[in-house]
């Protein structure tokens, strides 16, 4: 079992940034691809940023691009995704995701194994 805790959220205007933090406990994570999915209200969950576990290559949804970044600390057992440039468009519940079957990369949220409980980005203008 792998129990995952977002936090990081909050309000911010537009233009401005965050960092969300993914802390993981009850197993290490360091051979997990983990990624960052959101879910913005009447939206399907939809994929917004992985790491693979075995080379560390970084995978992003064009939206984010060149906006976000996702990095993961092993000893810290945690994955972050740092927001900037933030848009209205971004307002979502994030959420962090373990997809144990290390495979080399998905981006379907059906593929991965555990989530956390999801923490709320506001933009407002």
């Amino acid at each position: 079992q792998v129990q995952l805790v977002e936090s990081g959220g909050g309000l911010v205007q537009a233009g401005g940034s965050l960092r969300l933090s993914c802390a993981a406990s009850g197993r290490t994570i360091d051979r997990f691809n983990m990624g960052w999915f959101r879910q913005a209200p009447g939206k399907e969950r939809e994929f917004v940023a992985l790491i693979r576990w075995s080379d560390g290559r970084l995978y992003y949804a064009d939206s984010v691009k060149g906006r976000f970044t996702i990095s993961r600390d092993n000893a810290k057992n945690a994955v972050y995704l740092q927001m900037n440039s933030l848009r209205l468009e971004d307002t979502a519940v994030y959420y962090c995701a373990a997809d144990t079957s290390r495979r080399v990369a998905s981006t379907a949220p059906h593929d991965y194994d555990y989530w956390g409980q999801g923490t709320q980005v506001t933009v407002s203008s």
